[in-house]
């Protein structure tokens, strides 16, 4: 057994315990999560995070673990991105506050599966065509300058998006109080409850923020042959995203420059892959622009909100 199937090994069973351990003890069906019980949870997961770094470090040395916390920070912070649009998300179907655990739970293990599928196809298109990363480098640039210049959660409207359009137009949904179900039995017909709806939704969405994502990560680990990298990097900062919707649903409108700290990263990250060839950009660099870029835009939402409301 080489040193690679053993990360994919251990990785596979920590996040296998840590869901159980989660959901066995962390979290209790029906229970609304309380902003002790997310604070737990969100040091539970990024502290298990940074403990398969330790890992990764002792494994395969110093580079591939810097590489790896790298990538997981950069997802991380993407995906408070997408808390914001799961709000809106919630509200808009009016789910109650009791089923927020279990409907996010589902909703983010089916994005998990969409990011398997999307590593594989873009590891796949990394390791045949190297003019593949000047294609993800332009695209984060063209995202990047968008998502500077736009208010994204206030721009989006669950009722017009295409994953509620689709959803709308393919599948049987009904509006009818379903108790917490995610399926009605109407006339001998199965319909979608507003739950399942929501879930699907979530997986759904979480596409668009995976097609952002995903050629990001691949300039921190440009290599195919360290997918476990970017597969362990991805799925452990989306198992974070459920304790961090509880611990920011009621200060995410206090981040209001957090949305230009990722939009500057994403630009940051699209250069460095266009002009790698001629400027080798360490990897250190980038994690330090993560952490200052991220850091930097909540410190001064914070900052801003201070100063708005002593006047």
């Amino acid at each position: 057994m080489n040193k690679t199937e053993l990360l994919y090994i251990v990785f596979a069973g920590v996040v296998i315990l840590a869901l159980i351990f989660d959901l066995g003890l962390l979290s209790k069906k029906g229970k609304v999560i309380t902003l002790k019980t997310a604070l737990l949870q969100t040091f539970f997961w990024v502290a298990l995070s940074f403990a398969f770094c330790g890992f990764v470090w002792f494994e395969k040395g110093q580079g591939d673990a810097v590489r790896y916390i790298s990538a997981y920070l950069l997802e991380w912070s993407l995906s408070i991105d997408n808390i914001f649009v799961f709000i809106i998300i919630f509200t808009f179907f009016k789910v109650p506050k009791e089923h927020y655990s279990r409907v996010l739970l589902l909703g983010i293990l089916m994005a998990i599966i969409f990011r398997i599928i999307f590593i594989a196809i873009g590891s796949e298109l990394v390791a045949r065509f190297d003019w593949i990363m000047y294609v993800f480098g332009v695209f984060l640039i063209f995202t990047g300058i968008k998502m500077f210049a736009s208010d994204e959660e206030n721009d989006f409207d669950p009722e017009h998006s295409w994953a509620f359009r689709f959803m709308k137009k393919f599948l049987r949904t009904t509006n009818e109080e379903a108790h917490g179900k995610f399926f009605l039995k109407i006339n001998g017909k199965t319909y979608l409850t507003s739950l399942m709806m929501v879930v699907l939704m979530l997986g759904l969405i979480d596409i668009v923020f995976a097609i952002d994502s995903i050629p990001a990560v691949f300039s921190i680990i440009p290599d195919p042959a360290n997918k476990m990298l970017i597969y362990s990097s991805n799925i452990f900062a989306v198992l974070g995203l459920r304790s961090l919707f509880f611990l920011l649903q009621g200060a995410a409108a206090r981040f209001n420059y957090l949305q230009q700290g990722i939009a500057i990263v994403l630009l940051f990250i699209g250069i460095k892959m266009l002009i790698e060839h001629l400027v080798h950009i360490p990897i250190w660099i980038s994690l330090l622009m993560i952490v200052f870029c991220i850091g930097g835009s909540i410190l001064f939402s914070i900052y801003v909100n201070k100063k708005n409301s002593s006047l």
